[in-house]
């Protein structure tokens, strides 16, 4: 080795980062022993950040554009380092590259049920699950608070962080009395939208930017879920009252289509009786084909359903649905 090889340097006269993939939100330039020539040519992409950072303190920041590297261009490395107007000499100086896409596409979810305080139906477990995304916005605390040296930080590296300030959110949110699961079932954009507006300072905290977030799916355990519809169903019913009527009518019509059942087995006058006060007591109070106050058209529809179930001959129906005709003025 020569004479000329022995004190030959290596100096970095160009700086620049291509991404090589997904998910890359912090990339530690590699300069290591080599210094940094004064005048070298930094090229910072759309959508990137360049930091440098002298001895562990954070120093000049880049956004997207092509600089020559000097005392202009560097003013709080030049103020940390001492150096005057007209510094010749190369210089060390730690650079990370920080990726400012959208990483679209991120899950959460929780892994077991949530405990929720809802209005109408007390306590209850919920599920639920989607997507979100989020970018580098203020990459000095992103380095401070997350990233720091390592030589590269992804998103798989944040997102465990992520989902847990997401679940902590949800938990908080929602475990006030005055949410209702049904409405957050039933306009999940606007559940989304109020989440996100939640969670924007918890994403900032780490020099993030939520961009969006999306629920996808709510859900009740199985069990609960079985509960939830029968108080549904009661609801949509009204009161026990219609409850039993309803069920009287449907008992009527199983019966009819059960072979070993009174219309299969060619029920007689009497049992024909029974069931016309059966259908009476369901419909109405009284003896009649309805109470006074039913909508006659409606009355029909209802005994035509009976009609079709073989509960009522098509005597019978003719014979309801003139009396009920004659009621309309």
């Amino acid at each position: 080795m020569g004479l000329f090889d022995l004190f030959k340097k290596q100096f970095i006269d160009v700086i620049d980062w291509t991404e090589s993939g997904d998910g890359v939100l912090a990339y530690r330039y590699p300069v290591a022993d080599r210094e940094i020539q004064n005048g070298a040519q930094l090229t910072v992409r759309e959508s990137q950040y360049a930091l440098f950072v002298n001895e562990g303190e954070i120093a000049d920041l880049f956004g997207p554009g092509r600089y020559t590297l000097n005392t202009k261009t560097l003013p709080v490395m030049t103020s940390l380092k001492n150096w005057d107007k007209a510094f010749a000499s190369p210089f060390k100086s730690d650079v990370y590259f920080f990726s400012a896409r959208e990483q679209i596409d991120q899950r959460w979810g929780t892994a077991t049920p949530v405990t929720i305080r809802d209005k109408d139906f007390g306590p209850i477990r919920i599920r639920a699950h989607g997507t979100f995304s989020y970018k580098v916005k203020n990459p000095q605390v992103f380095y401070k608070k997350l990233s720091g040296t390592r030589e590269l930080y992804t998103t798989e590296d944040v997102n465990g962080q992520l989902r847990s300030a997401i679940l902590t959110n949800f938990a908080t949110l929602f475990g006030s009395p005055s949410v209702a699961f049904i409405d957050m079932a039933s306009n999940q954009m606007k559940f989304s939208e109020t989440i996100a507006e939640a969670m924007q300072k918890s994403f900032a905290d780490y020099g993030l930017q939520l961009t969006s977030f999306l629920v996808q799916s709510i859900s009740l355990p199985d069990t609960l879920q079985e509960k939830f519809d029968k108080m549904a169903g009661m609801r949509m019913v009204g009161d026990l009252q219609r409850y039993a009527q309803f069920q009287a009518a449907d008992s009527i019509a199983a019966a009819a289509a059960n072979e070993g059942g009174a219309a299969g087995a060619g029920a007689g006058l009497g049992a024909g009786m029974a069931i016309g006060q059966t259908m009476a007591n369901a419909f109405g109070s009284g003896g009649g084909a309805g109470r006074s106050d039913e909508d006659p058209v409606v009355m029909i529809d209802k005994l035509h359903e009976l009609l079709k179930k073989g509960v009522l001959t098509q005597a019978e129906f003719d014979s309801k649905k003139a009396e009920l005709l004659s009621r309309i003025k």
